[in-house]
């Protein structure tokens, strides 16, 4: 599969075959993904994939309640009938413990190097040497014809989950992925901001293209 293609494909999975993922295809995406940039090569992550019935129900039954919490919900407006998009992610939601895998991904905390923790608002340098490897298995996944969906709302259970799954001091949850065959082909057509609304020349607000 041609990259860009990949990446311009590579969307949310929501709905998923029962198909088991073939060890030699998760093998294979690994395999390319650690190659991601990651600060001084400390190369912190750690994956954990889950598939036993009852360790993937467990933490689905973690993640049901902070969805229903989640203020972002869409199917929990009013306002109006909820779309396509917030059915399917209440259908995942309902549906996560049989999903074929769920990557728990993991870091190690000393590898770790946030260069931003005294700026006085939220850090998140720390994930530089962390989500572009997970962003790498996406789509080494989406050219085998596998889905993904990647959640950080389950990290809020980060003891239980580390307890259930022996994760050991350390070593912190910074994400989870759902993998399997989509039960829908892949999208054709990604909806996102244009170029022109979001790169700026020398100063921000300046465009860059188009102004």
């Amino acid at each position: 599969m041609e990259l860009t293609e990949a990446m311009r494909t590579t969307g949310t999975c929501r709905r998923f075959r029962p198909d088991p993922v073939p060890d030699e295809v998760l093998h294979r995406a690994f395999e390319v993904a650690r190659f991601g940039p990651q600060g001084g090569n400390r190369q912190p992550l750690r994956w954990v994939v889950v598939r036993d019935p009852v360790l993937k129900q467990t933490l689905a039954d973690l993640y049901a309640p902070l969805w229903e919490a989640y203020p972002g919900r869409a199917s929990a407006r009013e306002d109006r009938p909820p779309s396509r998009a917030a059915l399917d992610a209440d259908h995942f939601v309902a549906h996560l413990g049989q999903v074929p895998a769920i990557v728990v991904v993991c870091a190690e905390l000393s590898a770790l190097y946030p260069t931003d923790v005294e700026l006085g608002r939220l850090s998140v340098v720390g994930g530089g040497s962390i989500y572009p490897t997970v962003q790498n298995l996406c789509l080494a996944l989406r050219e085998q014809g596998v889905g993904t969906a990647f959640t950080t709302l389950l990290c809020r259970e980060e003891p239980r989950v580390r307890e259930l799954l022996g994760i050991p001091d350390g070593i912190i949850t910074a994400g989870h992925i759902a993998v399997g065959y989509p039960e829908r082909p892949f999208p054709t057509r990604l909806r996102r901001a244009p170029v022109e609304g979001v790169v700026f020349a020398d100063r921000y607000e300046q465009p860059l293209f188009g102004g």
